[in-house]
């Protein structure tokens, strides 16, 4: 389903994006169309027609927009950065140290680390006679 609205989607801005740019600027500047009549429409009735399209396309934009938004969120489900691995369980009334004695996220890692600093690398190479 999100694939479908995601092409439906592209399909919006593609078209929206050429009927800005097939719209008469104020100045001339990137208007295509202007000029003479003998056309199938007046100047005054492409300019409505353009207007109500983007209008159109714009408004199907916005609303593709938020479908996906809310699609993307849907089955979302929370997640952590941390280890899942079940902290040790304290004994009844024993106090946990508070953050600043040592007891806070940044002292757990660098604990970790000196662990893993610790421990060798690699074996120590073999020694000849």
């Amino acid at each position: 389903m999100q694939t479908v609205i995601i092409v439906i989607h592209l399909m919006l801005v593609l078209g929206l994006i050429g009927a800005v740019l097939l719209q008469k600027s104020e100045g001339g500047g990137l208007g295509v169309g202007g000029g003479g009549g003998g056309g199938f429409m007046s100047s005054r009735g492409t300019a409505n027609l353009l207007t109500r399209t983007t209008a159109i396309m714009a408004a199907g934009f916005f609303v593709t927009s938020l479908l996906l938004g809310w699609l993307a969120t849907y089955n979302r489900k929370p997640t952590s950065i941390l280890p899942t691995a079940v902290p040790a369980q304290t004994a009844p009334g024993t106090p946990v140290p508070p953050t600043s004695q040592g007891g806070g996220l940044l002292d757990s890692l660098k604990q970790s680390d000196q662990q893993q600093s610790q421990t060798p690398a690699a074996p120590a190479p073999p020694q000849s006679k």
